[in-house]
C-alpha cells in the first residue's frame, strides 16, 4: 500500500484557520463528500465519536483523525496543512498543523491499520513534515506526500 493509493490530489487542502476540531471536522466532511460521495454529517459523527475514545493528535504538530464509515469502498484519506496551528489535544500538547484523515470500510480490518501505520510512519519523518511546512501549494503537498519513500511494517 502507498499513500499515492490512498489519497487523491483533490484531497489535499490548505487551510487558512480553523477556529476549532469540530469546525475542521466539518471541513474534513465537506471535502469527503465532495471528493468521494460520502455524507459529509456522517464523516463529521464518526470523526467526533473516534475522537471522543481519546485525542488523535500525535505530537509534533500532527493529528491522525480516522474513522471506519459504512458506504466507503475503499481506503481513502485527505491531507490538510493549518495555516494557523491549533489546538487539538495532541499527546505532546503541541498545537497541530498538520492534518491526515483516514476513511474506511467497516470491514477493512487489518488494511485499516496499516493504512494508518503508513500515515504515521511518514508524518513522523522530521524531513517530510518540514518540506511539508515549507510548502503552502495543494499540488506540491501531495507531491510530497506521494513520492515519500513507503518501508513495509515488519
Amino acid at each position: 500500500m502507498q499513500l499515492s493509493d490512498i489519497l487523491k490530489p483533490a484531497g489535499v487542502k490548505v487551510i487558512a484557520s480553523s477556529t476549532s476540531k469540530k469546525r475542521l471536522f466539518h471541513d474534513l466532511g465537506e471535502i469527503a463528500e465532495a471528493n468521494y460521495g460520502l455524507s459529509e454529517q456522517t464523516v463529521i459523527d464518526a470523526l467526533i465519536e473516534r475522537e471522543n475514545l481519546g485525542p488523535t493528535g500525535v505530537g509534533q504538530g500532527v493529528a491522525l483523525p480516522h474513522a471506519r464509515l459504512q458506504g466507503v469502498e475503499k481506503i481513502c484519506g485527505i491531507f490538510l496543512k493549518l495555516e494557523k496551528p491549533m489546538d487539538f489535544d495532541a499527546v505532546d500538547r503541541q498545537p497541530v498543523d498538520l492534518v491526515f484523515a483516514l476513511f474506511a470500510p467497516e470491514t477493512a480490518g487489518v488494511d485499516h491499520l496499516k493504512a494508518l501505520a503508513l500515515v504515521s510512519r511518514t508524518l513522523r519523518d522530521p524531513a517530510i513534515c518540514a518540506k511539508l511546512r515549507a510548502n503552502h501549494d495543494a499540488a506540491t503537498l501531495h507531491a510530497i506526500l506521494t513520492e515519500a519513500p513507503t518501508t513495509q511494517a515488519a
